[in-house]
């Protein structure tokens, strides 16, 4: 067979956290078609990759990309990172099904406009992506929040018995159309007032199709162990696999319980699938919760709606200007979005070496200012965690990026190189590899990221897009309750 490429000389890691082994790698018709010495073998084109390590594309299981990848297909900051697939839907907002009957609700402004929600139902979004064909592929969960919207007149009140079943048929349609599991984002105020049993009659549709269930916990602050035992509670009345979304010990009155929040999952994880994801930084980005406004911390404020012209500038400094309080001018700039300096490096480097954590961004893409993370946060496991501070190895990097995280959410044809695995793959220079983004310019391309296939194609090089775009819509394939360790 003449292979359509064959990759020659590369340091392969396979995914699953073992070292390093030398080979070549063939790609045919968007698969892995061989591994090994291929030096007899023909194809269209061959590249050398001596000195460079080829790995599994990245899966960003924490995005907030949902009509990013239709309104922006390029995906530029995901694919420049060496990420290949997004997760969307986290945090309780998705995309679909939406239907708005006025208003966004906050979070769900995090993803867009009002003008952008097109999707009532999850069978017409999946086609969207499709019809797209963004650079990266896409899977996706269903919003909690997203559901209440669509079947309540107010969302700061339980919902009814009538609404959580007209909730539980649109959560049934969409798992039957592919989506991998529920989401929720119990902090958020849209979504505060639902009680444990409201999530948990929803999560008990789970159990039908063998889905996930993912959590933005009730609280990240003092009461954080409650709150996870809420997700646990859940996670085990549905027989659903839990993922702690973006685990953190938030607030300075939390700096320090890393240690305690591990054991709690990892006692959790003895009986039943419990996971989490975690982002490379000591700082959050979300709306402007007032709830969040302290003195202990910097908050910088993203953007505004009333105030566009304070967006990069400090909570603290706005306040001295308009000569209010930190609570007044936050209210003032409401709606509005903001980066929260609030949790601890050491917290930080505890949770993301774990070896129950996977990695995620949770990069907002329409924000003007964005977090780093949106940009950088592969490259900076790879290069300030990994190689620089010796966190782990770079195969636990690459594990904690790839394989853990296809295993949790039943992807399994990516996360991996192996014969017949889909050709999402990441060529990268293990020396160079290093995020660019800063607080201040989050805007910038990632270093070391020589090459980047989705689907076999060749899609980002040497900082540049190739103009060739091969990413697709990935279902839940299987019970996610097998393999999810």
């Amino acid at each position: 067979m003449k292979f359509d490429l064959i990759i020659r000389n590369a340091q392969i890691l396979d995914g699953s956290g073992e070292p390093a082994v030398s080979a070549d790698i063939a790609i045919h018709a968007g698969k892995i078609a061989a591994i090994g010495s291929l030096a007899t073998d023909s194809s269209l084109a061959t590249l050398d990759a001596s000195g460079l390590v080829l790995a599994p594309g990245f899966i960003d299981v924490h995005t907030h990309d949902d009509l990013q990848v239709i309104r922006a297909p390029e995906m530029l900051p995901k694919i420049s990172q060496g990420i290949t697939t997004v997760i969307v839907g986290n945090c309780g907002i998705s995309a679909s099904p939406v239907s708005l009957k006025g208003n966004l609700p906050d979070p769900m402004n995090l993803l867009g406009t009002v003008d952008d929600f097109k999707f009532a139902d999850f069978a017409s979004y999946k086609a969207a992506v499709n019809k797209t064909q963004p650079a990266v592929n896409v899977a996706a969960l269903i919003g909690h929040t997203a559901l209440r919207n669509n079947h309540m007149d107010k969302l700061d009140r339980t919902a009814s018995a009538d609404e959580i079943e007209m909730m539980r048929v649109q959560l049934r349609d969409s798992l039957k159309d592919g989506a991998l599991g529920l989401s929720s984002g119990l902090a958020y105020a849209s979504a505060f007032s639902a009680t444990t049993d409201e999530i948990k009659s929803l999560a008990q549709v789970l159990n039908e199709f063998g889905a996930v269930y993912t959590t933005h916990l009730r609280t990240e602050f003092d009461e954080i162990l409650a709150a996870l035992d809420e997700a646990f509670e859940t996670g085990e009345a549905a027989k659903a696999p839990v993922i702690v979304s973006h685990l953190k010990c938030a607030g300075a009155g939390n700096w320090g319980r890393s240690g305690e929040v591990l054991q709690k999952i990892e006692r959790a994880a003895g009986h039943h699938p419990v996971g989490c994801d975690c982002y490379p930084y000591s700082a959050s980005s979300s709306t402007l919760d007032l709830q969040q406004v302290t003195s202990d911390f910097d908050i910088i404020i993203t953007w505004s709606d009333p105030h566009p012209e304070q967006g990069g500038k400090k909570l603290a400094e706005i306040a001295a200007e308009w000569q209010v309080s930190l609570l007044d001018a936050a209210k003032k700039l409401q709606p509005a979005g903001a980066v929260y300096h609030g949790m601890s490096e050491q917290d930080v480097q505890k949770i993301l070496a774990h070896p129950l954590t996977m990695v995620g961004s949770d990069g907002l893409p329409v924000d003007p200012l964005p977090h780093p993370r949106l940009w950088g946060a592969f490259p900076r496991v790879l290069g300030h965690y990994s190689r620089d501070l010796k966190l782990f190895s770079l195969p636990e990097a690459v594990r904690k990026m790839t394989r853990m995280s296809a295993d949790r959410f039943g992807l399994d044809d990516r996360g991996r190189i192996a014969i017949d695995a889909a050709a999402d793959l990441v060529l990268f220079d293990p020396q160079q590899v290093k995020d660019s983004a800063t607080f201040s310019q989050p805007q910038q391309l990632a270093e070391g990221i020589h090459s980047v296939w989705v689907n076999g194609v060749l899609s980002y090089q040497n900082k540049k897009m190739t103009g060739q775009r091969a990413g697709k819509f990935l279902e839940r394939q299987r019970d996610l309750r097998i393999g999810f360790y």
